[in-house]
């Protein structure tokens, strides 16, 4: 990837290419979808099938989530599967989902999100003919699970550098979801970057204590505009479309940025950019190695080098840009992508932080 087409097809071809080396080697909810592939050879008995189990905040939250399925439409329609999504209610049915999924035959079934951990290490060991993964979470030690983590700082670092060079009020905000260290991540990341550009700019943040509530996302950025900030970055799922719509209502001069997917759409204009984090990529990956005998268990990480984060296109802002800004936005990437910055993933970290030289 680059600065300038950062979301680009080579950025999910490297993470492809990448996720394929390390793969080489061998319920309650609110709603259901099932969408057959095409008919299955007649040499096999039954049609590949996969599932994902959505946390809350559901299919329509326009990030996480939505991300996910994305990744299983693309396998529905070029590997030929069954893909279906459940939607989880609450905590006390991810096992109940997990294991009917199990129950039900299918080959793949992949936890969207951290908090299922615990529901993973109960049901995985029962199933061991199922494949299972895990989405920003911990896998059980299994020779069928995996875990698919991102390095979400490195595109939070970007995104705090662009914030910081773009902000006319030096008063940049972020409004994260639950208060975890997932997403504390994101925030120390955002505030490397910034300080990256300039150490004068202040950065405010809050939490909606959620991922749900759109009104929550809208009133804390109208508080975080109320109190000098012009530009917003959300880590916040659906909430986070709050964030979008305090920063469309105030107008010009004043934007949000996306998360996991390209949400520049959301509002053009008033969105700068979004960090996009290809879960998509990762769970279209994950089920190719499956249906290929290819899967390996354990630990995967994706960052910038893999194509696994990155800015998107800004096809609506990038001409308010300065050309200057790019061009170092693309050095500060080759930096991250060659290992010469190391950006802190707790908040703590930063007293450390040395911003580098570009």
């Amino acid at each position: 990837m680059c600065a300038h087409n950062i979301c680009s097809k080579g950025a999910s071809i490297a993470l492809a290419l990448a996720l394929t080396t390390l793969w080489a080697g061998c319920a309650p909810s609110t709603t259901q979808q099932n969408t057959p592939g095409n008919a299955p050879d007649a040499t096999r008995k039954a049609p590949f099938r996969a599932a994902l189990v959505l946390d809350k905040g559901g299919i329509d939250d326009k990030s996480f989530n939505a991300a996910a399925w994305d990744g299983m439409q693309r396998a529905i329609q070029e590997l030929g599967i069954d893909g279906k999504y459940v939607e989880s209610v609450n905590e006390s049915v991810y096992k109940t989902n997990l294991s009917r999924l199990a129950q039900q035959g299918y080959n793949v079934v992949i936890a969207v999100g951290f908090a299922m951990e615990d529901a993973l290490n109960a049901v995985a060991p029962q199933f061991p003919n199922v494949t299972f993964a895990i989405i920003d979470g911990n896998a059980p030690d299994l020779p069928n699970c995996a875990a698919l983590k991102f390095r979400e700082e490195e595109g939070a670092f970007l995104v705090g550098f662009l914030a910081a060079s773009m902000s006319k009020t030096r008063v940049i905000g972020f409004v994260g979801g639950m208060e975890i260290p997932l997403i504390k991540k994101f925030e120390a990341g955002y505030r490397a970057g910034a300080r990256t550009a300039s150490p004068d700019v202040q950065v405010k943040a809050t939490y909606t204590g959620d991922w749900e509530d759109l009104n929550k996302g809208k009133s804390q950025a109208e508080q975080l505009f109320g109190n000098g900030a012009d530009i917003i970055f959300h880590g916040a799922g659906k909430c986070g479309v709050g964030v979008i719509r305090a920063a469309e209502a105030r107008g010009d001069g004043f934007y949000a940025i996306g998360v996991d997917k390209d949400q520049d759409g959301e509002a053009p204009g008033h969105v700068l950019t979004s960090m996009i984090k290809r879960v998509d990529n990762a769970v279209f990956e994950t089920i190719r190695a499956v249906k290929e005998n290819r899967f390996t268990p354990g630990e995967q990480v994706f960052g910038l080098k893999q194509g696994g984060v990155g800015l998107s296109e800004m096809k609506y802002t990038r001409d308010k840009v300065p050309p200057a800004v790019l061009e170092k936005l693309k050095k500060l990437e080759q930096k991250i992508i060659r290992g010469e910055i190391t950006i802190p993933t707790r908040l703590e970290d930063l007293a450390t932080f040395q911003p580098p030289e570009i």
